[in-house]
């Protein structure tokens, strides 16, 4: 059987959707209990991975015999077994968060959670806040509360909206030749996104899953969509999964970088920064040096008991 290097683009949990080197997109199934070591994850191939696969001449599939040591991945737990991770993507340049101020409002905590799990896997984070046409001045102070927040913070927070194409070329310079997790809550325009920047790359990706009629139930996997300009876009669905995934409860403040800045000048090397004395991040927080509302989502994924943090 013919060898080949790939990256895989869709999974479905049986079925994995690879493009091989040669450009050609290949069904393909995994090579007996492929596991990575080091890893506890239902799933051992992801979207982004880069893999070997044996292809077959008769029917044009494959199967993935090894995974390429990867650069990176993110995981979240699993919706079927918590005790276990679920490997979202791997190979990632950077990761998008999509939020809208109104129909629906996204919650500043949901996007502190989300930025957190990025800082824990040295992804850099963006802010994409759509629907901006939107915005009437009675939205005026939310958007300024939003800026406050996250400006202060160092993390980019672009205005822009799919819908009337406003700063869309800003968002095609954020991702030329990089790969690109996006997320979202449901109704915040990822869809509309990913089908304005990749319509070609959904035809094709949709085509093949088509033909083993294995595109059912992907609503849990990542999949991965080419840009006609360059790089490419994983799309993450299952969107309640995101946080911190067994992680201390003395680390988790390492994953808001103002709080950890500030951190090493608390009394206690093990603080919490709940209401220890002489905690320096709680008198970041009194002199609104540390925003509040960050502080505050902090303080929720510390006591987030779902987590079950060690």
């Amino acid at each position: 059987m013919p060898i080949e290097e790939g990256i895989v683009y869709k999974s479905t949990g049986s079925w994995y959707v690879v493009k091989t080197a040669s450009n050609r997109f290949i069904e393909c199934k995994i090579k007996g209990k492929l596991r990575i070591e080091g890893i506890k994850s239902t799933n051992p191939v992801a979207a982004g991975d880069k893999v070997i696969i044996e292809t077959s001449l008769s029917d044009q599939t494959g199967v993935i015999t090894n995974i390429v040591d990867r650069k990176n991945y993110i995981v979240r737990k699993s919706i079927n077994l918590s005790k276990q991770s679920q490997i979202l993507a791997a190979n990632i340049d950077q990761a998008l968060l999509m939020a809208t101020l109104v129909l629906p409002e996204t919650s500043t905590e949901f996007v502190d959670r989300f930025l957190a799990m990025a800082e824990a896997y040295n992804i850099p984070a963006i802010i994409l806040l759509n629907k901006c046409d939107l915005y009437t001045q009675e939205f005026s102070e939310l958007l300024n509360f939003w800026k406050e927040i996250y400006n202060t913070t160092n993390y980019k927070l672009l205005e822009i909206s799919v819908g009337s194409g406003i700063q869309m070329e800003a968002v095609k310079n954020l991702l030329i030749d990089k790969v690109t997790l996006i997320a979202g809550n449901s109704g915040v325009g990822k869809s509309s996104l990913i089908k304005k920047l990749s319509p070609e790359s959904q035809i094709r990706i949709g085509e093949i899953s088509q033909y083993h009629h294995s595109g059912k139930h992907t609503t849990t996997f990542a999949e991965m969509y080419e840009l006609p300009f360059g790089g490419a876009i994983i799309d993450t669905p299952g969107i309640k999964g995101f946080g911190l995934y067994d992680t201390a409860k003395t680390e988790i403040y390492h994953f808001f970088p103002e709080i950890f800045k500030v951190a090493e000048k608390c009394q206690f090397h093990n603080c919490l920064h709940i209401n220890e004395p002489k905690c320096a991040v709680i008198e970041a927080v009194e002199k609104q040096t540390i925003h509040w509302s960050r502080y505050k989502s902090y303080l929720s994924i510390l006591e987030d008991s779902k987590s079950k943090y060690r």
